[in-house]
C-alpha cells in the first residue's frame, strides 16, 4: 500500500526518535521523510522511444552538535522506514558528531511534537489528474509532428517530459512538523536542422509546480513555430568575431547567467566552503545601481516555488541585491548556525538521499525603467543575445555561457544574426557593468545542480544591457 505521513501512527514514531537522539546529546534532530511517483517519456521523430516510471520512498536523518562555526553535523539516508532502520540510520548520524544512541547525559528537553501542519491537504487528488502515459505520449508527438510541419531542413525532433509528484514530511526537535505535497512537469522540444555544411540546433523547455493541467494547455504549434523561427535564423548565420561588446541579454532564460555566476556566491553554503568573494560585502555595493535582484518561493505555479522549504520553513521574498547594495544571503539551518545569516525558507534538497542546501528558488534581476528597445538603441556595436544556451561557472563566479540565438546591434538597430558567440566574464567584473534594465520581467523554468543534488528553479530577469563583457567566437 502507498505510504501516507498524514497517518497518525507516524507522530509517535518521530518522537521517540527524535527523544532518542536529543537525549544522546545531540542539539538538533531532524528527520526528512520522502514518498516519489515519478513518470518521464521521450519522443523522437513520429515514436514514442522511451517511458521511465520510477516510485520510492525514504528518509533522511541530520543530527546537530554545537555551535557557531563550530557546528558539527552529521546526515544518513535510508529506505529502511522500520522502526528499526530509523533507529540505525539515527545511530549512523549520531556517529559522526560524537555521539551514540547508548549515551546518556544528553537533552532529555524535548517534549513532543505540535499538531501536523499539513500544507498538501486538500491536494491529494493532483496526481490522479495528471496526464497518464497514453495522453502524455499523444501531446509529445503532437509536438514534434508540428516541429516537421513548420520547420526547414529538419534532421531530428525530439520532445520529453516528466511528471513528479513528492509527498514530504519534515519533523525536527525544534518543534518542526510539517508535510506537503508537491507536484511538478516539464516539457521540453528540440529541432536540429541541417543543409550541406550549415547547421543549427535549437530547444525550449517549460515547467510548472501544482498544476496537474500544465500539458493539456501547451500550445505545441506556438512552440513549434517559435522553434522554427530561430531554427531559419541561425541556419546560415555567420559565426560571430571575437571581442569585447556591449551585450543586451533578452529576458526569461536570459537569467541563466545571473543565477549561475552570482546567485551561487549569495548562498551561505559558499560562505562556509569559502568560496564567495562577496562573503564579507553585505550592505556594500556589488553592482551596478541599476540592477536590483530577488530571489523567492512565492509566485503562484513558478517551477521553483514551494508552500515550503525542505526544512519545513514557509517560503520568503528575498532581496538579494537592492540597487547595487548586497542586501541577504540566501540561508538554510546549517548556513544559520554557522554563519549567522538567518533562515531564508532556502534549505532544499534533490530527495531524502541529500541534506537540504541553502538554494535558489525564483531568482530573477527585477524590472527597470526602459523599453527594451531603449537598451538596444544605446549601442553603436554590439551583440543582442535572444537565447542563451548551456554553459559552466567555477566555484568563484567565473563563468562562459554559449548564445543560441544572436544577432549583431549596429547603430542602434538589430543586424544580421551570428552564432558560435560564448559569452565569458565572473561575477564581480559583470555585475558593475549591468547599466540598464528593460520593463519587461518575464520567468523561465530550468534545473540546477548544486550539493543537494537537482532541484527546480525558475531564473528570469527583463531585457539587461551590460556595457562591456568577452564575447568567444571566430
Amino acid at each position: 500500500m502507498p505510504i501516507c505521513f498524514a497517518d497518525p501512527s507516524w507522530r509517535t514514531r518521530l518522537e521517540a526518535l527524535l527523544a532518542a537522539g536529543t537525549g544522546a546529546g545531540a542539539d538538533l534532530v531532524e528527520v526528512f521523510l520522502e514518498s516519489g511517483d515519478r513518470l518521464s517519456l521521450l519522443a523522437e521523430q513520429e515514436r514514442v522511444t522511451s517511458v521511465s516510471p520510477s516510485f520510492g520512498s525514504g528518509a533522511g536523518i541530520r543530527v546537530f552538535r554545537g555551535s557557531g562555526s563550530a557546528t558539527r553535523d552529521g546526515f544518513v539516508s535510508t529506505n529502511n522506514l522500520s522502526d528499526a532502520g530509523l533507529r540505525q540510520a539515527l545511530d549512523q548520524a549520531l556517529g559522526m558528531v560524537g555521539l551514540d544512541l547508548s549515551g546518556s547525559g544528553g537533552r532529555p528537553g524535548f517534549e513532543g511534537l505540535p499538531p501536523l501542519r499539513d500544507l498538501g491537504a486538500g491536494r491529494g487528488d493532483g496526481l490522479a489528474r495528471c496526464p497518464g502515459v497514453a495522453e502524455a505520449a499523444e501531446r509529445l508527438l503532437d509536438g514534434t509532428a508540428q516541429l516537421q510541419r513548420h520547420g526547414r531542413h529538419v534532421q531530428a525532433r525530439r520532445g520529453s517530459y516528466s511528471r513528479d509528484w513528492q509527498e514530504v514530511l519534515v519533523a525536527a526537535s525544534d518543534g518542526t512538523f510539517h508535510r506537503d505535497l508537491r507536484l511538478h512537469q516539464t516539457l521540453g522540444l528540440s529541432l536540429l536542422a541541417a543543409d550541406g555544411d550549415h547547421r543549427s540546433s535549437v530547444a525550449r523547455r517549460f515547467g510548472s509546480s501544482d498544476d496537474p493541467d500544465d500539458l493539456r494547455r501547451w500550445d505545441a504549434e506556438a512552440t513549434a513555430q517559435d522553434l522554427a523561427a530561430s531554427s531559419a535564423s541561425m541556419l546560415y548565420a555567420e559565426v560571430v568575431e571575437a571581442g569585447t561588446y556591449p551585450v543586451v541579454l533578452a529576458n526569461r532564460f536570459g537569467g541563466v547567467i545571473f543565477h549561475e555566476a552570482c546567485g551561487h556566491l549569495l548562498e551561505t553554503t559558499q560562505i562556509e566552503r569559502g568560496t564567495t568573494p562577496f562573503a564579507d560585502r553585505l550592505g556594500q555595493p556589488i553592482a551596478h545601481e541599476a540592477l536590483t535582484a530577488i530571489d523567492e518561493g512565492l509566485s503562484p505555479g513558478a517551477f521553483g516555488s514551494l508552500a515550503m522549504d525542505d526544512e519545513g520553513l514557509a517560503p520568503q521574498r528575498t532581496v538579494l541585491i537592492e540597487n547595487g547594495v548586497l542586501r541577504a544571503f540566501l540561508s538554510d539551518r546549517a548556513g544559520e548556525l554557522r554563519t549567522g545569516h538567518r533562515r531564508t525558507g532556502s534549505g532544499r534538497r534533490q530527495s531524502h538521499a541529500f541534506p537540504a542546501a541553502s538554494r535558489m528558488r525564483n531568482t530573477f534581476i527585477a524590472a527597470g525603467p526602459h523599453s527594451p528597445d531603449d537598451l538596444i538603441a544605446s549601442i553603436d556595436r554590439g551583440l543582442y543575445c535572444k537565447v542563451m544556451g548551456g554553459g559552466s561557472v567555477g566555484p568563484t563566479g567565473q563563468f562562459n555561457f554559449s548564445v543560441e540565438e544572436g544577432y549583431l546591434i549596429e547603430n542602434g538597430t538589430l543586424g544580421k544574426p551570428v552564432k558560435g558567440a560564448t559569452l565569458i566574464g565572473d561575477a564581480q567584473t559583470v555585475m558593475p557593468r549591468i547599466s540598464m534594465c528593460a520593463n519587461d520581467l518575464d520567468l523561465a523554468a530550468g534545473f540546477c545542480g548544486s550539493v543537494s543534488g537537482s532541484i527546480y528553479v525558475t531564473v528570469g530577469q527583463p531585457h539587461i544591457k551590460v556595457d562591456a563583457i568577452t564575447v568567444g567566437g571566430r
